[in-house]
């Protein structure tokens, strides 16, 4: 038997139409120098419909071609995420804090046609653009000077001139609901990055997901600060939820540092924000020691890496915000887990369940894999490598075979840890970053966390190194805050009430700041070349 219900394509145009019309008085605040510049929905809806006449007539863009974006979160970059899938076309993200050849190696691999790029990212862009062998056009967004974009063989426009006098409203296509609307890249720590291509199927069905009680509660009632670049994992799905709540977007553009965060904050009133630790770890420094009134923001959902419970009580105490932990990858939408503990736990019992990585959602299907492949129970305490599936998590890499990462339709997510009978995931660590001493493992992320905790620690991070004896025991590099100190011994002894005494690290170094990847997580690959080549001061106890 058939059902007789209607099968209408999930699309970025539906969440458009109805985004600029149902909520079309709910806004987007964009951060500038000077304060927040305003658009409703319904305006960002025509202005991408100018924006989708500009790239058909003007730039020639048809099917399934690759618009990229290099841009800051700002309105135009929405306009852009809503304007170019919903003409069927596909949106690209361009990460723009990725090494020059990787961000050659990715605009040519997908096959990008046109860029957009903000005026103020024209120097950085200026250096790749040479090697985009498919890019015909670049259109430069905002202010700035183009001259250094001149002699690379593109046709470069203007924004705004381009959109001026065109339609504001768009005979949006009809798409297969399965088609490509966007894709972004993964960071590449290991060989080059891989292409995910997300459809409208999964967008939309993400975009609920995200909106759900048991992941972000979102409604038109709530002020989004989209702290997480649009750049990186489609920024969450914030902006596609928002669209689908009417929740108002708050959009920092290149404004990213702790005091302006801060003024954005108390000039918008937001009431939510999405954001990696680092940057957390950052405002938290910046309001300890200079103050400021985030009072009206009273949820963070926070993800890219594990946050240190000390950090997620910090704001807590002193400033009423309430972190909950997320996890999830560019693989996955990215939404995985958010750490909303069970209705009715209080206290202690539910802080268990708020520094784990979260509870599935019914979208995701998640198990974990021995050592030898087998499947191990959710008991809470069988350890293997978590492995997803589902709606909105990719089955394959773009144009990059990777069998080792697929599986019987399972995606190998590269992470290892434990889910608990009732669906809570906690990681121990990356399977590469695990610490294998002695036939045992070691967590990097545990110390980490407890070193985090430490009242002189600014930030921690932990590495496996070589070791004859063992094969490997853990360095932990440690950044002190300003005007701090505290010895190897000292930091030692105060782990030694925490963890069992052979995980205890023999060798500290001390660091500046611990590297960052493009997306702000802790570089540990970089702190292990710098160990090997001899460029850390280590002391071994």
């Amino acid at each position: 038997m058939r059902s007789t219900m209607q099968e209408t394509p999930l699309s970025i145009s539906t969440l458009l139409t109805f985004g600029s019309t149902v909520y079309g008085t709910s806004r987007v605040h964009t951060v500038t120098g000077d304060g927040l510049r305003t658009a409703t929905f319904a305006e960002v809806g025509a202005r991408a419909a100018q924006l989708a006449h500009a790239l058909r007539d003007d730039l020639g863009i048809r099917g399934d071609d690759r618009v990229a974006t290099f841009m800051w979160n700002n309105q135009e970059h929405l306009e852009a995420y809503v304007a170019v899938p919903s003409m069927g076309a596909v949106l690209h993200t361009l990460n723009i804090r990725l090494f020059p050849d990787q961000v050659t190696y990715i605009a040519n691999h997908a096959e990008d046609k046109v860029v957009l790029v903000d005026g103020s990212l024209i120097p950085l862009l200026a250096r790749v653009l040479p090697g985009f062998a498919t890019v015909e056009h670049v259109v430069v967004v905002g202010e700035g000077d183009p001259a250094p974009l001149e002699g690379a063989g593109k046709t470069i426009h203007r924004y705004e001139e381009l959109l001026a006098g065109k339609p504001t409203s768009y005979d949006w296509p009809a798409v297969d609901e399965t088609d490509a609307a966007a894709m972004c890249y993964t960071s590449g720590t290991t060989g080059n990055p891989k292409g995910v291509a997300y459809s409208h199927r999964s967008i939309y069905l993400h975009s609920m997901q995200v909106a759900m009680p048991q992941s972000f509660y979102l409604n038109e009632s709530n002020r989004v600060l989209t702290i997480v670049p649009m750049f990186h994992a489609m920024a969450w799905g914030i902006p596609y939820a928002a669209l689908l709540t009417g929740a108002t977007l708050v959009m920092p553009d290149r404004f990213l540092q702790p005091a302006a965060l801060v003024r954005a904050i108390e000039q918008s009133g937001a009431d939510f924000a999405g954001a990696v630790p680092t940057i957390w770890n950052d405002v938290l420094h910046h309001l300890d020691a200079h103050g400021g009134d985030i009072s009206t923001l009273k949820r963070a959902v926070v993800g890219g890496s594990a946050v240190p419970p000390a950090l997620m009580s910090a704001f807590e105490e002193r400033y009423g915000m309430r972190i909950i932990h997320a996890w999830g990858m560019t693989e996955t939408s990215p939404l995985g887990c958010v750490s909303h503990p069970p209705a009715g736990t209080e206290g202690e019992e539910a802080w268990a369940y708020r520094v784990t990585q979260g509870r599935f959602p019914a979208g995701v299907q998640a198990r974990l894999a021995g050592p030898d492949g087998e499947i191990v129970p959710n008991d809470g305490v069988a350890v293997g490598e978590l492995e997803v599936r589902g709606p909105w998590i990719t089955g394959s890499y773009y144009r990059d075979e990777d069998p080792e990462r697929f599986h019987d339709g399972w995606l190998r997510t590269g992470d290892v840890g434990t889910i608990t009978a009732d669906g809570y995931l906690t990681l121990s660590d990356r399977a590469k970053d695990v610490i294998k001493s002695g036939g045992e493992w070691i967590s990097s992320v545990e110390l980490e966390n407890h070193l985090m905790a430490h009242p002189a620690v600014a930030e921690a991070t932990v590495v496996a190194v070589p070791d004859p004896r063992w094969q490997e025991r853990p360095l932990a590099a440690v950044v002190l805050h300003e005007g701090c100190s505290v010895s190897p011994a000292e930091l030692r002894e105060y782990l030694s009430g925490l963890i069992p005494k052979w995980q205890l690290p023999e060798r500290w170094t001390y660091l500046k700041e611990v590297p960052k990847t493009s997306v702000g997580k802790f570089d540990k690959k970089e702190v292990r070349r710098a160990y090997a080549e001899g460029d850390l001061e280590v002391t071994v106890l």
